[in-house]
């Protein structure tokens, strides 16, 4: 029976992933940092749930739920890494100790379950490890370049890790989701405690009190979360998955955007290699 580790089950994604691979028959350990928020999801499912306090910046934690996966299920098959949280600033705007606590979360919290569940993972040469990203690590908005730098570094993580682990029979792979209608833009966004007036034009107009979106999302995280089992279930993960329609057609038009650049300038990128002379006299 595969077992699922997800992080961050209380609400949005999270508990959408770990509801729908219950539904489905897999084990799945449903980890929180308030581990009360995540019982009930154990006491529906007693014989395939369990119910972990988990905050991925504490290692000990980490290092306890991989250990109860293992001694009652026999280890993890499938991490989720989606616990993790919003912040919007302007550059300028961004606290230290804020965008250090953002960092930890989503990467240094993202790499510490990652080294957790690699070693039973290796040994038994099959595995899956799931980083959910967002759009925003492609998109960049104003305001949110704090948040797309922490996802941009998760899925360059994944691209090498995916490339190191897949002769070991392990997959890893990077989900980008659009807006999902949960608490994301909700409770789970926070924001600079100082905005900068020089910036109301731009990220100012993304800060929470003058957000319209939450509540109005357009993706459905049941949709999602049946998305994410199947795509895992076939064996074929990409390195790259969009869920959303939002998502999708952002990626694309960031990539014509991209490849615009890349013409225009090809020329002065291409200028600046030593020609062929040059290689053969340093060569000689």
């Amino acid at each position: 029976m595969t077992t699922w580790l997800i992080t961050g089950c209380s609400t949005g994604l999270g508990r959408a992933f770990a509801q729908a691979a219950l539904d489905r028959g897999y084990h799945v350990v449903v980890t929180a940092r308030d581990v009360t928020k995540v019982q009930d999801l154990a006491d529906a499912h007693p014989d395939a749930a369990l119910a972990v306090a988990l905050d991925v910046t504490d290692d000990d934690q980490i290092t306890a739920a991989v250990r109860a996966a293992e001694d009652r299920f026999g280890g993890v098959d499938v991490l989720v890494n989606n616990a993790g949280y919003g912040y919007r600033a302007a550059i300028e705007e961004g606290g230290d100790d804020a965008v250090r606590q953002l960092f930890d979360t989503h990467v240094h919290g993202t790499v510490r379950t990652i080294k957790a569940v690699l070693p039973g993972m290796r040994a038994r040469r099959t595995g899956t490890i799931v980083n959910i990203s967002s759009i925003g690590a492609r998109v960049s908005p104003e305001g949110s370049g704090y948040y797309s730098a922490v996802k941009a570094a998760v899925e360059a993580l994944t691209l090498s890790l995916r490339k190191e682990v897949a002769p070991l029979g392990i997959a890893a792979m990077v989900v980008e989701p659009g807006a999902f209608r949960t608490d994301f833009a909700g409770r789970s966004l926070t924001q600079a405690a100082e905005p900068i007036d020089d910036y109301a034009d731009t990220a100012g107009r993304r800060r929470k009190e003058h957000d319209t979106v939450h509540g109005t999302q357009p993706g459905d995280p049941a949709r999602a979360a049946a998305a994410l089992i199947d795509v895992v279930e076939s064996g074929k993960a990409p390195y790259l998955l969009p869920l959303g329609n939002d998502a999708s057609d952002a990626i694309r038009v960031t990539l014509d955007a991209l490849r615009d650049d890349l013409d225009a300038w090809e020329g002065v990128s291409r200028s600046t290699d030593l020609d062929q002379d040059e290689r053969d006299t340093e060569a000689s």
